[in-house]
């Protein structure tokens, strides 16, 4: 049955450009997404990111060519070691040893607490009336360079309009975005000033469990340069965000909404990680999570040198995923399950054939259930792979065979 399936599939004409579902709007996949995450549980990881609406408040549940400028260790007043640069980086990393000395919490945050800012972020959503209101994030980041580089988390500043960064002093400035990744949750921001106290990047390799951590952020979008202290609790914990598996660390040191892109710093004032996540469930407390540095500053690079990661997949085709049965009714959708929602013109997607308003039902032979579930699948591939996609239209099915494309920004093609 799936070859006839398939022959009907390929002979459908091709869609025009971002072809979208009558009924999966960039309205309703808003409103979907916003549900979705409401009728989601209580317990799990949650991003630090806050958002705030007219509406109230909620925790959210999830960044122009660069030129580089070296990070050298006197403009941030390191004590120890010397700094080299690793590779081509455009950020340079402290060689001093992990087994030194530590500095106290309060000198560790002398230190520091100039390269920490606070993100705030405007964006326009949809409520489940369809009424449009403008939505405020709040987040934080780290100074990489002395010119306005910085880096946050690709999930406190995604479908921002706005951006504004705040300094320790109070001096506010437009960001620009330069590049995000949102597989590694990484997003570089740039602001137009000078003479800036970047962070000295540390080497997250050498860190054992039970060394000093101190994260410094913004959380609840009110209190920026929020010191916290503690240990690093684990190291390479694989923990599942949003769909994607991170290798991330563990420390006890507070997190809460808001502290998103902060700094993880160790002993010495180094930045060993962004902060990236908390535990989040009645009764959890100290179980917070940061990427580690090393991991985050391959993906920095990339954005600075390139505004994106380089072997990302693009699939042609955004998705929304609806998770509640009521939902579906009301958007007279058949199902729950995850829908295409928008096919990009050109793309390989567009000339295999699917369209707006198909709902995935597996992908290279996994089922897809959820956006979890195709996430997943994905990150088992890689770009120039060609998998096999099953879909229902109409209550029919189909199958097409996709070879994955580069992900790259309009500006890089």
């Amino acid at each position: 049955m799936m070859n006839d399936y398939n022959q009907n599939f390929n002979r459908d004409p091709q869609p025009p450009k971002k072809e979208r579902s009558p009924y999966l709007t960039k309205k309703m996949g808003a409103i979907l997404a916003a549900l979705c995450i409401l009728a989601s549980g209580s317990a799990g990881f949650a991003g630090g990111v806050l958002m705030k609406s007219s509406s109230g408040v909620q925790a959210d549940s999830a960044s122009s060519s660069a030129s580089s400028e070296s990070v050298s260790s006197s403009d941030s007043a390191s004590s120890s070691g010397t700094a080299s640069t690793v590779g081509h980086s455009s950020l340079t990393v402290s060689s001093g040893s992990s087994t030194d000395g530590n500095l106290t919490v309060s000198q560790i945050a002398a230190q520091t607490a100039n390269s920490v800012v606070e993100i705030t972020t405007e964006s326009t959503t949809y409520d489940m009336y369809m009424r449009q209101t403008v939505s405020e994030g709040a987040g934080s980041g780290v100074i990489l360079t002395s010119d306005g580089y910085i880096v946050t988390n690709n999930h406190v500043i995604e479908g921002a309009e706005k951006i504004t960064v705040t300094l320790k002093d109070g001096t506010s400035y437009p960001g620009k975005l330069v590049g995000t990744d949102s597989q590694g949750d990484i997003a570089v921001v740039k602001i137009e000033a000078t003479g800036l106290q970047p962070a000295v990047i540390g080497d997250s390799s050498t860190l054992q469990v039970g060394d000093m951590a101190v994260a410094i952020g913004n959380p609840l979008g009110q209190l920026g340069g929020t010191v916290t202290d503690g240990i690093i609790s684990a190291l390479d914990r694989q923990i599942d965000l949003d769909g994607k598996t991170m290798t991330l660390l563990q420390t006890n040191a507070a997190i809460n909404p808001g502290n998103s892109g902060g700094g993880l710093f160790n002993g010495k004032g180094e930045l060993i990680g962004v902060v990236v996540a908390k535990s989040s469930g009645s009764g959890i407390e100290g179980l917070g999570f940061a990427i580690p540095i090393n991991t985050a500053k391959d993906l920095i690079d990339q954005i600075m040198e390139y505004g994106y990661v380089k072997g990302r997949i693009d699939l042609g085709f955004t998705t929304v995923d609806v998770t509640n049965a009521q939902i579906a009714m009301m958007y007279r959708l058949p199902s729950t399950g995850v829908y295409i929602d928008e096919v990009t013109e050109g793309s390989n997607a567009a000339a295999v054939g699917f369209h707006a308003g198909d709902r995935i039902l597996s992908f290279n032979g996994e089922e897809i259930a959820s956006g979890d579930d195709l996430t997943k699948a994905i990150q088992n591939c890689k770009v120039g792979d060609t998998v096999e996609i099953i879909i229902v239209r109409n209550g029919q099915k189909y199958s097409g065979e996709l070879t994955l494309e580069e992900s790259k920004p309009a500006a890089a093609n």
